[in-house]
């Protein structure tokens, strides 16, 4: 037989059996048999390695390794959901979508899915082979990890996968394009027999599950991620070229299926809502016997088109919803309470735990809120108090059992020195937070920094805490501005940071000096003032500069900024070390001024509203957000008949689609720079 042929029948098998074993837990071949399959198939490739393609099961055990994760832009946004606790609540989310669909609008029907506790994970095909998987990100951003993903051997490297579409229905083939998302996750049998062993081999063992998966695949050795039991559910269809109409959620997940994808068989659909509430209120003890972690159940609108035309609110789909049951409790004690200094200088109360396991997860730490919290409920070192998992995720405590405290405790007071630097801890009339305002503070500043270099602010890639606390630590960073003043001779003689890793990271820092000044106004961390508030003031003013010399009363008079925001403000800048940063800043060439265009008056694109899809020729969309910002404009995420133009480049995706069907102008680069007129 010819190599080639007997390779590629050695695959399929593979393949096919691969998804008997990991996706449907019903294998048709014992253990030796696949491993002979398995073995040949080794044999064969390591004799012709010019034959090896990329969707070779053997290719599953780890690429390269990745100094670090680029970003992914997302074909359409990865949104959150919204959450009900009552069935109360699910007939008010169902109130409240009719009430915005057209009169005599029929009844839709719904699909009720588990909600799976692990990584949201976006997965790109072309003509059948995975080509890229991404992380959800921000949402409109993700991390490539797909050397990482390649290692789930629950996840098809080709649709659809052999042999399957055989089986009781017509032949399928490969759409041209395709986009998925799914949730990889560690079955909670895998993570225990994972967990032994660890702590058999002497390792670290793991709190639970979904972290476990989630850092297994942002790992940078995708041979670690290779060694971990992870696997995936499916359960969207994001995009797709090339096959056929998909009018419902239900049919999308049967053709989802059909492809070889995991698909959960817990998946139902209903037509009668009052059913729909009375399984969502039954399923509660259903979830203690599986074999995932789940919170909830996510009910979605069946029809695709209703979907679209409901939209979003916010980050938010309006036709689905999160039902999510009451997190376990447990009663454990209280050993101490610990205050922790956040990036703008807040004292926040934890609670340090005896280890005790709620839900599957050991939990040691919980927060406290705050003192008026932890006064209100009289929380006191040594009490026996009731801890809750909030949302399955933050453990909080939520009380004391004062039939079990022991004699001699002491009400519990916020310290009035910061923990960390000692110095004295302010208490603003009329909040709630306590601050330590000490710039220099350590805690202070390693969070302060975080946030400075995060991607909703410099967005200085390769840039994160661990790479703070460590600068902070050498005190080759004291302040934020100090990042602008590291150079090589610093960073190469530090472990772990190679010639090309400081190249990297200085090209990134030098990158962000460009970066818009109401950028650099939210990153500095001033209380209150996020990106909108920054745009705010920036419009105004022009310059840090400009807005260090103005009066609260001054920053008042701009719409949008009340008089605690305005105060805040200026109480920043009349601190003589935040002026010195932003001196620092501006001698270092980071940008502290708006250019001419950003500070005039009306532009050519003022009261414009823009959406922006695809890849522009020179600008990134990032850029050409804020060219068409400081020309007046203002751009939206989504396409509506609001939209005056959609900006759109090359591979354009269901945004160009939704634009020419509400009859939206469609433009490229060259026609915006047009109606801007010359530079």
């Amino acid at each position: 037989m010819d190599v080639r042929q007997r390779l590629e029948e050695l695959r399929q098998q593979v393949r096919y059996h691969n998804y008997r074993y990991y996706v449907l837990d019903d294998p048709v071949i014992s253990d030796d048999a696949y491993d002979a399959l398995y073995r040949e198939l080794q044999e064969l490739e390591a004799a012709h390695p010019e034959l090896i393609t990329p969707d070779s099961p053997t290719q599953r055990v780890g690429g390269e390794l990745r100094e670090e994760f680029r970003a992914v832009e997302h074909p359409r946004p990865m949104l959150s959901l919204s959450n009900a606790f009552k069935p109360d609540e699910l007939r008010a989310w169902r109130e409240r979508f009719l009430r915005l669909l057209p009169e005599g609008y029929p009844e839709p029907a719904y699909v009720v899915e588990p909600k799976i506790d692990g990584l949201t994970v976006v997965l790109h095909y072309h003509d059948g082979l995975f080509t890229l998987g991404a992380t959800r990100g921000d949402g409109y951003r993700g991390e490539d990890i797909t050397p990482n993903l390649r290692t789930v051997k629950a996840l098809p490297l080709r649709i659809p996968v052999a042999l399957l579409a055989g089986e009781g229905s017509e032949p399928i083939a490969a759409p041209a394009r395709l986009v998925v998302r799914g949730e990889a996750y560690m079955p909670i049998d895998a993570f225990e027999a994972f967990n032994r062993e660890q702590e058999a081999a002497g390792k670290k063992t793991y709190a639970n599950p979904r972290n476990t998966a989630a850092g297994s695949l942002r790992v940078l050795d995708p041979s670690i991620t290779a060694s971990r039991p992870l696997s995936l559910f499916c359960y969207q269809v994001v995009e797709m070229q090339g096959g056929p109409q998909l009018t419902s959620q239900w049919q999308a997940l049967d053709y989802l299926r059909r492809l070889g994808f995991p698909v959960n068989e817990l998946n139902r659909r209903f037509t009668d809502f009052e059913a729909l509430v009375d399984y969502c209120v039954a399923w509660e003890p259903v979830r203690e016997t599986l074999n995932f972690e789940t919170d909830g159940l996510v009910i979605k609108i069946d029809d695709l088109a209703t979907q679209e035309r409901l939209g979003a609110v916010g980050n938010a789909p309006r036709w689905a919803v999160a039902y999510k049951y009451p997190a376990p409790e447990a009663v454990t004690r209280l050993k101490r309470i610990v205050v922790n200094v956040g990036r703008t200088g807040s004292l926040t109360p934890a609670a340090e735990l005896e280890p005790v396991r709620i839900g599957g997860v050991t939990v040691t730490n919980a927060t406290l809120h705050n003192a008026d919290y932890i006064a209100a409920h009289d929380i006191r070192e040594g009490d026996m108090v009731i801890v809750k998992r909030a949302g399955e995720v933050i453990p909080q405590v939520l009380g004391p059992v004062l039939e079990l405290r022991p004699p001699g405790t002491r009400p519990w007071r916020m310290p009035d020195r910061c923990p960390v630097c000692g110095e004295p801890v302010e208490h603003p009339e009329g909040e709630v937070a306590y601050y330590c305002v000490n710039a220099a503070c350590p805690a202070h500043l390693v969070r302060s920094i975080e946030h400075f270099v995060s991607r909703g602010a410099m967005d200085i890639e390769g840039f994160g805490i661990r790479q703070a606390e460590l600068f902070v630590k050498l005190g080759l960073v004291r302040d934020v501005a100090d990042i602008y003043y590291l150079t090589a001779d610093q960073l190469l003689p530090l472990e772990g940071f190679a010639e090309k890793k400081v190249a990297n990271l200085l090209a990134a820092i030098e990158a962000s000096k460009s970066r818009p000044p109401a950028r650099l106004l939210a990153a500095l961390g001033i209380k209150g003032v996020g990106v909108t508030v920054a745009q705010l003031l920036m419009d105004h003013y022009g310059s840090l500069e400009a807005l260090a010399a103005a009066s609260p009363e001054e920053m008042e008079q701009i719409p949008g900024i009340g008089p605690k925001l305005a105060q805040s403000v200026a109480d920043w800048f009349d601190r003589e070390p935040n002026r010195e940063i932003v001196r620092k800043l501006k001698a270092a060439s980071v940008r502290t001024e708006a250019e001419e265009a950003e500070q005039a008056g009306p532009q050519p694109l003022t009261g414009l509203t823009f959406v922006i899809t695809g890849t522009l020729p020179t600008m990134s969309r990032e850029q050409a957000r804020a060219f068409i910002q400081a020309h007046g404009g203002r751009v939206t995420s989504s396409v509506s008949s609001k939209t005056d133009y959609l900006l759109a480049g090359e591979r354009a995706g269901s945004k160009l689609a939704k634009a020419e069907k509400l009859g939206v102008q469609v433009i490229d680069e060259a026609a915006l720079r047009q109606m801007v007129g010359p530079p």
